[in-house]
């Protein structure tokens, strides 16, 4: 059985460039997936500032309101 050297070239494109090109196809996806999360995380760390903001005020007033409780028992 002779192997011309066409076949030859077909086997060595199939075996080693076909799965190098679908390695770089998938992570190409992962990257874009990385990228839409980090897109994610970046919106949603900026609306935890601002909770936290709100959660400060609220925390003051309720020590506030509980001093003011306390001179009240106090009397």
């Amino acid at each position: 059985m002779d192997i011309s050297p066409m076949i030859f070239w077909n086997v060595i494109l199939t075996l080693v460039i076909a799965p190098a090109l679908w390695t770089a196809r998938s992570m190409i996806a992962e990257m874009k997936r990385i990228d839409i999360l980090l897109n994610k995380t970046r919106e949603e760390y900026a609306s935890r500032s601002d909770v936290k903001e709100e959660m400060k005020v609220v925390h003051e007033a309720m020590h506030r309101i509980e001093d003011k409780l306390e001179r009240l028992l106090q009397r």
